[in-house]
């Protein structure tokens, strides 16, 4: 196969790269390295592929040092003229979309940025795979297009028109769009639902990174709405095995279209979470209570019974295990 990946400076699409390169795909990373957090950490997932920040410049194809199969551009989604030469040119079989302006809270203060990178550059993409047509988008979405559902273990039918963040409706609003385009030009789409991902190379601002830097530097962590908080915490290793199970099997309905949870379908408090994190690392946390936040929910449980049934696959990894191994590597990079 040959396969674009967006965001493959990201968390997620970082480790997809590398598993699709030890398959032996042929892949093209692109990302707009943008600020949302600390460059110097895609920049180096980046390195860790072999591509060489020094040659890192917009539009520039940068062939990675360590696998002859593997190129990065610099590129922004919303760069339409270059984003359909390149489709025009590399002929993909497949796509990976996992480009997106993250976060919950930052879109309550950032909206115009999850509309242009979320929104617009979305449809750009699917514009691309119109004219230049793909045998498989795989696309990423989120646990929080649930909203307000109360209905445990959210189940794949639900309804989800109840938003409480844009992040959250831009995510909606991508589902809506692929099926849109499936229905009226066959593109064969598939949106995954990721549940709470984490592990080595992960978010800085998502709550394992935060939680571990406060832990090892005797800092406070803040739990919102007073610690009654649970979230379907899912290891990155999980995350990319689904990917790859879903990627060479298109949805063959008659408007080609599926989503799927992705999950771990075990819902943890954040005072457990906490916890574990203070067993690894021997040292206790210094906690601070707070009220909920703009954006949040109170929990997120995935029901993985669809993945199970059409691919025989469900996240398995424990807290303990996924954590102990967030830990090596965080303290490691971070020289902490």
């Amino acid at each position: 196969m040959k396969i674009l990946v967006t965001g493959a400076a990201g968390f997620i699409g970082f480790h997809v790269v590398q598993a699709l390169l030890r398959q032996g795909h042929r892949v093209i990373g692109i990302d707009n390295i943008n600020p949302y957090y600390d460059v110097r950490l895609k920049y180096a997932r980046l390195q860790e592929t072999g591509i060489d920040e020094n040659e890192i410049k917009p539009g520039v194809c940068v062939q990675s040092n360590l696998f002859d199969s593997y190129q990065f551009i610099r590129m922004d989604l919303n760069d339409r003229e270059r984003l359909y030469a390149l489709f025009e040119t590399e002929n993909f079989s497949h796509v990976v979309h996992l480009a997106a302006q993250a976060g919950v809270r930052y879109s309550i203060q950032n909206p115009f940025a999850y509309i242009d990178a979320n929104i617009s550059g979305f449809i750009n993409l699917l514009e691309a795979c119109r004219h230049h047509p793909v045998n498989h988008l795989v696309y990423a979405s989120s646990s929080s297009v649930y909203g307000t559902n109360t209905h445990t273990p959210f189940n794949e039918s639900d309804v989800t028109d109840t938003p409480v963040s844009l992040y959250a409706a831009t995510k909606k609003a991508n589902e809506l769009m692929a099926y849109a385009y499936a229905a009226l030009y066959h593109i064969p789409a598939t949106g995954i639902r990721f549940f709470t991902v984490y592990g080595p190379w992960g978010r800085p601002d998502m709550a394992p990174a935060l939680f571990m830097s406060a832990i090892l530097k005797g800092e406070p962590i803040r739990l919102f709405n007073q610690g009654n908080m649970e979230r379907d915490f899912t290891y990155i290793d999980d995350i990319v095995k689904g990917v790859l199970k879903i990627l060479p099997s298109p949805p063959v309905a008659e408007t080609p279209h599926a989503i799927y949870n992705m999950g771990c379908a075990n819902p943890v408090k954040l005072t457990d979470f906490l916890t574990v994190i203070e067993n690894v690392t021997g040292k206790k946390a210094i906690v601070k209570m707070t009220e909920m936040q703009p954006g949040d929910v109170v929990s997120t449980y995935a029901d993985t019974s669809r993945l199970k049934k059409d691919f025989n696959y469900q996240p398995s990894t424990s807290i303990k295990t996924g954590i102990n191994s967030f830990y090596q590597w965080f303290t490691e990079f971070y020289n902490e």
